[in-house]
């Protein structure tokens, strides 16, 4: 029994011990963030890369998924929209669906997906090549030469990600509307009926599911790959 236990513990105590390296590398980026010292060209160099592959080389595909996501929404609700008589339904529809679910949610598992495993086996092959050891010699702070730019940049990437994916995806959903038959009205008035339908509750919800799990796919991505 006592053994039994013991093991319990000790995985509980690996698991707070994993916890704690996270929570206080995702801290660290957050602090060296705001200092002036943190961005000479070079760390400035590997943000602008960073961003150039997560955000803007995915692009294309998070649109063509709005594209699809738009559509499969508006199809399914079509019929129920119809049954209710109000097809002014559409916008506030789209902002419950998307804006607080699957918007976010889809552009982190791509996200993860695509450029999470790309960046763990990069810094994985540096740590191997001996290219982590060679820049802490000339000087330079792995972690914020390595570390704190990648996380930032995933975080932004993501966010940016989600704002093209939900704007595509109420722009198909309303084109399909249209030719459906959904009468989903003047784009102004849906515009508008969108505008009405997000609170800032739903702001706070997009910002608190882009950048947090952005950062800490960027945090355990960078410590796998460093590990």
């Amino acid at each position: 029994m006592s053994i039994w236990l013991g093991r319990i513990g000790a995985n509980a105590i690996g698991k707070l011990r994993i916890h704690s390296d996270t929570a206080a590398i995702a801290w660290g980026v957050f602090c060296a963030a705001f200092r002036r010292d943190t961005w000479p060209r070079t760390v400035r160099n590997v943000f602008a890369r960073q961003i150039l592959f997560t955000g803007y080389e995915a692009s294309r595909f998070i649109a063509l998924l709005a594209v699809m996501v738009g559509i499969s929404v508006v199809v399914q609700m079509q019929v129920w929209l119809a049954r209710v008589g109000q097809t002014g339904l559409l916008g506030p529809v789209l902002v419950m669906v998307i804006v607080r679910e699957l918007g976010p949610l889809l552009v982190n598992f791509i996200v993860l997906g695509r450029s999470g495993t790309a960046m763990a086996t990069e810094l994985g092959n540096m740590k191997v090549a001996g290219e982590v050891n060679v820049l802490d010699a000339q000087g330079l702070d792995p972690f914020i030469y390595l570390v704190v730019p990648r996380v930032l940049g995933m975080a932004i990437s993501v966010f940016c990600l989600t704002i093209i994916f939900i704007i595509v995806s109420f722009f198909s959903g309303y084109l399909i509307g249209l030719l459906l038959g959904a009468n989903p009205g003047p784009f102004v008035l849906f515009v508008e009926s969108v505008f009405r339908a997000v609170s800032p509750q739903d702001v706070v919800n997009v910002l608190v599911k882009t950048f947090i799990p952005g950062a800490m796919t960027g945090v355990i991505c960078s410590m796998e790959g460093l590990s």
